[in-house]
């Protein structure tokens, strides 16, 4: 019998995206924390942020808590040195906030819980700015 004639088979094991070895353990913890903070959110409207890239997560961490969070209904991209994406996640309240550099890199990752991510709302400065615009538009017809 030669080397040939030796059959090989090889088995993937059970179908899945992530590699178990590429798994650190620590996203299904971080769902327990963000579940805590739904809550506080919800008793106390006490909004948190959770530094992604402070955290030890491997690639393959983001894409499984990615995924397992899911996609809500609402994204904002803001436009302002590099783009920043806000994406609901499945769970209302979960937000998926990430900052890209003017080059496009990622230069931060977030998990916001809150009703709207504080970067969404209107700074009161803004907002004087834009009533001031509306009444020069409200001028301008007469």
């Amino acid at each position: 019998m030669s080397l040939e004639d030796i059959r090989v088979v090889v088995d993937a094991g059970e179908s899945s995206p992530y590699q178990a070895d590429a798994l650190s353990g620590n996203a299904p913890v971080l769902l327990r924390e963000l579940a805590e903070h739904v809550r506080q959110l919800m008793a106390a409207g006490e909004p948190t942020a959770i530094d992604l890239n402070a955290l030890p997560l491997t690639p393959a961490d983001l894409d499984w808590l990615k995924a397992t969070l899911g996609e809500g209904e609402i994204s904002v991209t803001l436009h302002s040195d590099g783009e920043s994406t806000l994406a609901e996640t499945a769970c209302p309240g979960v937000w998926w906030v990430t900052h890209h550099n003017e080059s496009g890199h990622v230069v931060s990752r977030f998990i916001e819980v809150a009703f709207v991510p504080e970067l969404v709302k209107a700074h009161p400065e803004d907002v004087k700015t834009g009533l001031e615009y509306l009444e020069s538009l409200i001028f301008d017809l007469s």
